[in-house]
């Protein structure tokens, strides 16, 4: 999808503009289609289809038609029956009680015990998933019960949301756990939809399981406009997917810049989708400029944040209040007071103080070396995000500061945050949740590749809140999560400065949002 949420766990929460039509008819009159294919834009290629080893949206979207999660949060931010009827759970244990029925793709029914693994496999630090600590905490292992049908969580540490993360955690089938290479470019899971072609960097056709019948909440298999097939078409180029969107080649595409407009204005089927876009990260690691507070301090109050978050959303955007997707269990956080505003002057003086000096260049060094910086950015997010990186790189060049600017892939970016890959020194990089809990490894703990702390942030007072808050269940700890995040804008370990409102628009099709993106269950084909 074209708005890039490089890590997605849970999801963002959406803002829905107007509900589907019920029953037979659609919204806005008409009549509902069948037997006919939704095609949806993905703005690059989701790289991994495999659930368990992937931190990339567009990967994430196509998930959520092949597999499916022991609960689901619906268009209001609301906990809702998936694989799992019931639920119940403190910090450091949860039972989940399965509905009766559930079946993988090739027909085999999935157990408790099959569930149980995919928890146990995620929470096991050896096998490097990518959702460990964003939907199993570490060390947390699982037990099923394949007679009661119920599946039992423990945790090693607490987890102040731990039936909400674990319980959106996507479950592979049997055959899939054991053969992990066929989820690359295949599925393995008792999602709608199974993978029937995959055509790397061009598109991904899914066959719609016509049996499927658990999930989200009451959600009936028997409805009118169910597509029987999904077509995932890959279109890097924003404009390129307006057109195809306009004259009904494709069905939906989230759209970010200036092509809102003319779509807004041919009155398409429209949702909003609001979750953190423009985030600044620092690389800390030893021997990088970053490790020092000062140095990230002075190129950030070089920046005047409310500018450069409007030319990122191209004038849509909203200023960052945290780095939690807005609608979250958790109050609005206060970044937008914590962090510098714009003094060219001070930065300067910080750099001086801290021995950055300038050279017959303009560059400053430091015991004799240069102060370069690699910014990084993603190039699924729209032509907003690279004018944004080329505004940082001459506010920065004025600074002192030697800089590259280099636009990334998904699937690069997902390298850079599984496998420590590149030698950056910032980047432009949006996380998208919902939930504090699921910012923790991103922010602390091991980095790439043993770990997902891609900026090698160590922070004292974010950790002792975050151990403080863990320990207390759901919005109890909202206090304490809000002083870690403080903590984080306090030492510009990352300073988040807008928040998208990224339409996706639909023609000839109708569909929800939940979780960040489109919802399988909800598409309506349109006669």
């Amino acid at each position: 999808m074209r708005s890039l949420t490089t890590v997605t766990a849970a999801g963002a929460l959406t803002l829905a503009l107007a509900a589907c039509g019920g029953g037979g008819q659609p919204a806005g009159g008409g009549s509902y289609a069948e037997g006919k294919t939704f095609t949806l834009v993905l703005g690059s290629d989701p790289g991994t289809l495999d659930p368990h080893f992937t931190s990339v949206s567009t990967a994430l979207q196509a998930g959520r038609f092949l597999y499916d999660s022991l609960v689901n949060v619906d268009e209001h931010g609301s906990m809702v029956a998936g694989l799992a009827e019931k639920w119940d759970g403190t910090t450091t244990s949860a039972t989940f009680t399965l509905r009766k029925g559930i079946t993988c793709g090739d027909g085999s029914p999935l157990t408790a015990t099959d569930i149980a693994a995919n928890i146990t496999f995620v929470g096991d630090p050896k096998n490097a998933s990518t959702r460990i600590g964003v939907y199993v905490p570490a060390g947390a292992t699982a037990v099923g019960d394949d007679a009661a049908g119920t599946v039992t969580v423990t945790s090693p540490a607490p987890d102040a949301f731990l039936d909400r993360n674990v319980g959106g955690l996507p479950i592979v089938c049997k055959k899939g756990m054991a053969a992990r290479d066929q989820l690359k470019q295949g599925s393995d899971g008792t999602g709608m939809f199974t993978v029937s072609e995959a055509v790397a960097g061009d598109h991904y056709t899914l066959t719609r399981r016509k049996e499927y019948a658990w999930g989200p909440g009451d959600w009936k298999k028997e409805q009118a406009g169910l597509p029987d097939k999904v077509v995932l078409r890959v279109v890097a180029n924003g404009t390129t997917a307006a057109n195809l969107l306009l004259s009904g080649e494709v069905n939906a595409a989230v759209m970010v810049g200036p092509d809102q407009q003319r779509l807004r204005a041919a009155k398409l089927h429209e949702r909003v989708v609001a979750s953190p876009l423009g985030e600044l990260w620092f690389n800390q690691k030893k021997g990088m400029p970053g490790a020092d507070e000062a140095v990230r301090r002075a190129l950030t109050q070089a920046l005047d944040l409310d500018q450069l978050g409007q030319v990122v959303t191209s004038g849509s955007g909203q200023r960052s209040a945290g780095l939690v997707a807005p609608g979250g269990p958790c109050p609005a956080g206060k970044a937008a007071s914590l962090l510098p505003a714009k003094d060219t002057t001070a930065a300067k003086s910080a750099l001086d103080a801290a021995g950055w000096t300038a050279g017959a260049d303009g560059v400053r060094a430091k015991d004799g070396k240069k102060l370069a910086v690699l910014l990084y950015f993603p190039t699924s997010v729209g032509q907003g995000t690279q004018a944004a990186a080329e505004l940082l790189q001459k506010e920065w060049t004025a600074l002192g500061a030697q800089v590259t600017v280099k636009g990334l892939s998904d699937a690069e970016i997902g390298q850079l945050v599984i496998g420590g890959q590149g030698a950056w020194q910032a980047a432009i990089l949006p996380l998208g949740v919902n939930l504090p809990t699921q910012l923790v490894p991103f922010l602390s703990g091991a980095t790439p590749p043993n770990g997902v702390n891609l900026a090698s942030i160590d922070n004292p007072d974010y950790t002792a809140n975050v151990q403080a808050a863990s320990a207390i269940a759901g919005s109890g700890g909202c206090d304490k999560w809000q002083a870690a995040e403080e903590a984080l804008f306090k030492r510009l370990d990352v300073v988040p400065f807008v928040d998208s409102t990224v339409p996706i628009f639909g023609k000839g099709a109708q569909f929800e949002l939940s979780q960040g993106s489109v919802t399988p269950g909800s598409i309506r084909m349109l006669a």
